[in-house]
């Protein structure tokens, strides 16, 4: 029976996508096909389409098949890192002399890649605030052959209109490019909305353990899929079986885990907007958020992540991240432990002096799914 066929509601396809029982034990969770290399039956005659672990393994197969299914895509390709996603699909789809509009608010490796490497390569970028389709529209050049957008974004909890900001892209001829880590096809969907491709970094929510580091790209096209396929084998940076088995099993647990990352979310965010010294809180949840209503509109709920401003500026913050207990300080995020950061001195530092810098007062929280009384008692403590 096609995975197709199974059903169409979130919580059984994350279960049963890509996970048919083995068929030579029955096993209900697929193995770790921990295996380089495969006997083939005569020269050329490829068992099940196996030869070499680099170009297919049947456990990433299993994953790159639940990741097409949860995103409502025509193909799933899974990579050694989310980083490693998205240079493939740069390299994929531009060439030197191609432009692409990029968020001013992204995550700094998504910022390093295009400034310190794609760049070297002649690719030619430019920032636009995503959550203003008008600005998204100005920065399109007859270059563009893409446009990014992360929504919500890293670090700044910013909303993009996807399907706004895709028509715009389309209408130029260029591709859209949506990176879902926050939102998780649990919550959002953007292939349904209009975008072309889906990153994912699975490190994060879809992981959601802390274990395994991985990435993922999904495209509405199975044509573009072929062609990423086509990379992806050829650049090599795949996700090795254990990380496919273990994101694989993440995903089964994603619906519920995201249920209780967002309840906890919205009560850490709105303690937070009373509190003294907090200046600013950055969550779609809030009514006050700019993008509230577009969060509202193409999410299911609005995701775990919360930041937040504070006074007396950057000590300040540093010593907020310092003085968490629960909260663990570290970099990466959507695991179901709660971390905290100072992200313009971590994961955004590759940022500083460019459009992209973050406020140097800035906390970022991955809240987590710990009993949320603990959680904000920590908060009050650190902020005390």
């Amino acid at each position: 029976m096609s995975d197709r066929h199974i059903s169409q509601h979130f919580e059984t396809l994350a279960i049963h996508a890509g996970n048919t029982a083995d068929p030579l034990t029955g096993a209900v969770v697929p193995p770790i096909y921990q295996v380089s290399t495969y006997k083939q039956d005569g020269v050329g005659g490829l068992r099940g389409g196996y030869e070499y672990s680099r170009s297919a393994n049947p456990t990433r197969t299993a994953l790159e098949e639940n990741l097409a299914a949860l995103e409502g895509g025509r193909r799933g390709l899974a990579f050694a890192s989310g980083l490693a996603a998205e240079d493939c699909l740069l390299r994929t789809l531009l060439a030197p002399g191609d432009h692409v509009v990029i968020p001013n608010d992204a995550y700094g490796g998504t910022f390093r890649l295009f400034a310190k490497v794609v760049a070297r390569w002649g690719v030619e970028w430019s920032v636009a605030d995503t959550s203003d389709p008008a600005a998204v529209r100005a920065a399109i050049t007859p270059k563009t052959k893409a446009v990014w957008v992360e929504t919500p974004s890293n670090p700044l909890l910013g909303i993009t209109d996807i399907a706004a900001v895709a028509q715009i892209a389309h209408d130029a001829g260029a591709r859209l490019v949506v990176d879902n880590t926050f939102a998780t096809p649990y919550l959002q969907q953007p292939l349904a909305l209009g975008a072309d491709v889906v990153v994912h970094s699975l490190t994060k929510y879809m992981g959601g353990h802390s274990d395994v580091v991985g990435g993922a790209l999904v495209t509405a096209d199975e044509a573009l899929g072929e062609e990423l396929a086509y990379h992806q084998n050829a650049m090599g940076a795949v996700a090795g079986p254990f990380d496919s088995w273990l994101v694989l099993r993440g995903a089964k647990t994603l619906s519920v885990r995201m249920d209780r990352h967002s309840e906890n979310a919205t009560k850490v965010a709105d303690m937070l907007t009373r509190h003294a010294r907090v200046t600013n809180v950055l969550y779609p949840g809030l009514p006050d958020h700019p993008g509230h209503e577009v969060a509202a509109k193409q999410m299911r709920s609005f995701g775990g992540m919360v930041s937040f401003q504070v006074t007396g500026g950057e000590e300040a913050a540093v010593e907020v991240c310092n003085r968490a207990k629960v909260f663990t300080l570290g970099e990466s995020l959507g695991g179901v432990e709660s971390l905290i950061e100072h992200p313009g001195r971590m994961t955004h530092a590759s940022a500083a002096g460019s459009a992209l810098e973050v406020p140097a007062d800035l906390v970022r929280l991955s809240v987590g799914i710990e009993n949320v009384e603990d959680l904000l008692e920590d908060l009050k403590q650190a902020l005390a």
